[in-house]
């Protein structure tokens, strides 16, 4: 009975329509905590939980717009398998009115969760209780992420949003170097007198958006930058540094402030700094870069500006990319070395990451990779771009030069996982990431030119729709 009242306020919430022109938004969150002893996802070796240092969400933030509802939700896990998401979007749709295309659903990349499985090859040799509890924890998740849109949903009321961009260079890396042999080296080690420069840029912008009611009570803060969540390490769950970040801003702006944290395109990107020899791994090297990462964000909310008013618009593309090339030989090469992962005198960890990779690209029976593209717009002044990898940062620059909206958030590994997606030229330049890569060379310029088509089209619908003109947010 103790969720009655809350069911009971959803229901007169979606039932009672927003006013034209007026903007209502909601935010919630909802643990998603794994029991102990779950297997945790991230790296090329199996590890079970053994507790928690801090509890892992779901956060959801739901917006209406002239009737039009659309929700944006981010989970503090490694990633979200395709089928998940398409299971917590029908949910949702069923539970909170909302249609399943105008949900997006993203994951932050955290590498102290939980493995989340999806129909598809794991490479966690995973048996017994911790077999149980993984598949539970899936079957599970599904009705978690509906939750917190739920509740968001139930908690919309007036709202105005703001918005500005802050920039942060001193936290986020490229992890590919070009070396003096002319090789391109992926994690080379720190002071290592062999690197020459790195081989791609970083993306150090800080993209906050606001919502507030037009009192001024704080409703939620959306954040977005591109840096891999690895920071932590060890077998207690952890959110990594965006835990700090979301305890920094509530100290601030109030604990009823939720605040939404997705990651950008860092596919190549992390939080290790070549040039500087001391250690960067563990919860205090999390709390000092979600601790500067809030610092930014907090001085970015000194400027921001009202957004111009518009439609709320979410639309999505579906993109299919090439597979990767398997040669001969190669099939029942991995086959053999992906059955000594975990054993006694495993693989080397390349050979590994090669063995899964051809594994799963033969597993798809030669049927392409299937990428949803999704775009949310509010009003003509800002978009919010889902794609579902990890996006090398080229790519997501490229998206945010392209669009015609001044303030473009792009999210990777929205609305399912399809592994690394490198730029063209990565996969000539080889290592970790173009190794990995299920999809063919060419594929992430597919999503640039999918994401920047959906853009061009967000937008001009938002501007025909568009009621006011109001001081714009700069690139």
């Amino acid at each position: 009975m103790r969720g009655l009242p809350l069911i009971l306020v959803a229901l007169a919430a979606a039932a009672a329509p927003a006013s034209a022109g007026d903007l209502r938004a909601g935010a919630a969150a909802v643990k998603i905590t794994p029991p102990e002893g779950a297997p945790m996802a991230g790296y090329y070796n199996n590890r079970a939980a053994e507790g928690v240092h801090d509890d892992l969400f779901a956060k959801a933030l739901v917006f209406e717009k002239d009737g039009v509802r659309a929700a944006i939700a981010v989970c503090d896990l490694i990633s979200l398998p395709r089928e998940i998401v398409a299971e917590a979007r029908r949910v949702v749709e069923r539970e909170s009115g909302i249609p399943a295309g105008q949900v997006m659903i993203g994951a932050t990349h955290a590498h102290t969760g939980p493995v989340v499985m999806g129909p598809g090859r794991t490479r966690y040799n995973l048996e017994g209780e911790t077999l149980r509890i993984a598949k539970q924890y899936a079957a599970d998740l599904p009705g978690r992420i509906a939750e917190a849109v739920k509740r968001a949903a139930a908690a919309l009321e007036p709202a105005r949003l703001t918005g500005a961009q802050g920039r942060e260079e001193s936290l986020t890396f490229n992890r590919r170097f070009l070396m003096k042999d002319g090789s391109v080296g992926w994690n080379p080690g720190k002071l290592n007198p062999n690197i020459v420069r790195p081989a791609g840029p970083i993306d150090p912008s800080v993209p906050v958006l606001a919502f507030d009611t037009p009192a001024g009570k704080p409703i939620a803060v959306y954040v977005n930058y591109a840096l891999h969540l690895d920071t932590v390490g060890g077998l207690r769950y952890s959110a990594d540094y965006p835990y700090t970040l979301a305890r920094q801003i509530a100290a601030v702006r109030g604990p009823e402030a939720v605040t939404l944290f997705s990651i950008g395109c860092a596919g190549n990107l992390n939080h290790i700094d070549v040039a500087w020899k001391a250690p960067q791994k563990g919860h205090g090297e999390a709390a000092r870069i979600g601790t500067v990462l809030a610092a930014e964000v907090l001085k970015t909310m000194k400027r921001l500006e009202p957004l111009a008013d518009g439609p709320l618009l979410a639309r999505s593309r579906m993109v299919e990319l090439p597979l990767a090339e398997v040669k001969p030989g190669e099939p029942e090469w991995a086959a053999k070395t992906a059955a000594t992962f975990g054993k006694p005198g495993a693989a080397p960890f390349l050979e590994l990451v090669k063995a899964f990779q051809v594994l799963d690209v033969m597993d798809r029976g030669g049927r392409p990779i299937e990428a949803e593209v999704q775009g949310i717009a509010l009003g003509p002044d800002v978009a919010v771009v889902g794609l579902p990898g990890e996006i090398f940062t080229e790519l997501g620059l490229s998206i945010k030069h392209a669009s015609p909206f001044l303030l473009t958030i792009v999210a990777e590994l929205t609305n399912g996982s399809i592994g690394y997606v490198p730029d063209r030229k990565a996969y000539l330049e080889g290592a970790y990431e173009a190794v990995s890569a299920r999809c063919a060379p060419g594929s992430g310029e597919l999503l640039v030119d999918a994401a920047t088509r959906l853009l061009v089209e967000l937008y001009g619908a938002a501007r025909a729709g568009a009621t006011s003109k109001l001081p714009h947010v700069p690139k």
